[in-house]
């Protein structure tokens, strides 16, 4: 078994839940070092042949620097095929219907190319909070800036994510379909920043930007610029309502309920402690 990104929030986490049923994946990286990484880059597709030898399962997450998926990853899936994989679970997002932008378009290549698929497309994560952009301005300007508006999201904890991605890569049988993943109830940007300021005791404000001005802050941070606009762009849709909802998705594939916004915010305290 084969875990791409396997040094990210997810990809650590689902390498974490096989290794508790006593399985030992390869982890597939830019920059091996360990003895179970295996150099992996989905831009250097002459890679994918030693990463995917022996493997009959991949856990797919899409590389973060470039947003032409369609163009970079369909070839290295190819060779994953010939090379006997079977079974394909990629990460994707809310979002992302099958044959749109980005993971979308590795969404229709499962769907019309490989045996047994799962595309699990959860909503905007709890650790953007903790773990990626929003951490450090909390901590620094006890700010979050969006574009979201007064849009809601089911915002979920990266964990539920990968032990829904544990189970579908080890089930007997293939779902063959998606999955949206969304925690247990839908927050604003602003009650988020409400609950981290009653958590931490210090005010806490959301920022609302617009579009534009958010790609700016991201490719200021060192993102690729269509990548930044194209991240940005995402909170349009937020805005729009389109994640305001809650499935049941994580309990269907786990057997166990989401992690709260409140325990995954009371558990992780210490990474907004300026």
């Amino acid at each position: 078994m084969l875990v791409t990104g396997g040094t990210g929030i997810t990809g650590r986490l689902v390498v974490e839940g096989l290794r508790e049923r006593r399985i030992i994946p390869e982890i597939g990286t830019r920059n091996p070092y360990r003895e179970s990484e295996v150099l992996f880059d989905w831009q250097q597709p002459e890679t994918a042949r030693r990463a995917f030898d022996r493997v009959d399962a991949v856990y797919i997450v899409a590389p973060t620097n470039t947003s032409d998926h369609g163009a970079v990853v369909p070839p290295v899936l190819d060779i994953a095929r010939s090379c006997g994989v079977r079974r394909f679970v990629l990460l994707s997002a809310s979002s992302l219907e099958a044959g749109g932008p980005m993971m979308g378009q590795i969404h229709a290549y499962l769907t019309d190319n490989v045996p047994e698929w799962t595309v699990l497309r959860p909503t905007w994560f709890l650790q953007n909070f903790s773990h990626q952009q929003h951490q450090i301005t909390i901590r620094q300007e006890n700010a979050i800036y969006s574009a979201t508006g007064s849009g809601r999201v089911g915002f979920i904890d990266a964990t539920d994510i990968a032990r829904a991605a544990v189970s579908t890569l080890l089930e007997d049988k293939s779902w063959n379909r998606y999955f949206i993943l969304t925690g247990h109830e839908t927050l604003s940007y602003a009650d988020v920043a409400s609950k981290l300021s009653s958590i931490l005791g210090r005010n806490i404000r959301h920022v609302n930007l617009d579009v534009d001005q958010l790609a700016e802050r991201y490719h200021a941070g060192g993102l690729d610029k269509d990548y930044a606009q194209t991240l940005a762009s995402m909170d349009k849709w937020i805005e729009d309502g389109n994640e305001d909802r809650v499935t049941d998705c994580v309990f269907v594939l786990t057997r166990q309920a989401p992690k709260s916004a409140d325990v995954f915010i009371r558990e992780n305290h210490q990474r907004w402690l300026s």
